[in-house]
């Protein structure tokens, strides 16, 4: 029997979204545990895989997924990488423009070795992200996320 209502891959980062001309303020964002944190509120059993830098914005993003309640078994961090930060401007009609610091980013830098299959297979749903993947040499399909029913 599956313990897990959802499992997400893909990426964790900071959001520094805008909120005036000057200031900008950082919150956990990614679309992935997005979903994770709203299905979590539902009451439903999640877990998330992907990689994060061993640095204060990582460890400031695992401790917020534990402490909502999203498995973080999966959450690779890694010293040679930074998390990855994006930044969210406002337009006047209220459209948002995404700027995103990696060079790499450690959600881009997650292998294939580092993920949990375990935690795939313990699932009923499996749902990734493809930002992660959207930088040249990485492959990626023509979507921004997927789910699959397990």
């Amino acid at each position: 029997m599956k313990t897990k209502d959802v499992t997400a891959l893909g990426e964790l980062l900071i959001d520094f979204a805008q909120k005036d001309t000057n200031t900008f303020e950082g919150n956990p964002g990614g679309a992935p545990c997005n979903v994770l944190a709203m299905l979590n509120k539902a009451g439903k059993k999640t877990a998330f895989i992907g990689k994060v830098g061993d640095d204060m914005f990582g460890n400031q993003l695992k401790s917020v997924i534990e402490e909502i309640g999203i498995d973080a078994s999966g959450l690779v961090m890694d010293p040679e990488v930074r998390t990855t930060l994006a930044f969210v401007k406002f337009d006047e009609t209220g459209d948002r423009d995404f700027s995103f610091y990696r060079n790499p980013g450690a959600d881009m830098m997650l292998k294939e070795e580092e993920v949990d299959l375990d935690l795939i297979k313990d699932s009923k749903i499996f749902h990734f992200g493809t930002l992660s993947m959207t930088h040249e040499g990485v492959p990626y399909p023509q979507a921004s996320s997927y789910i699959l029913w397990i």
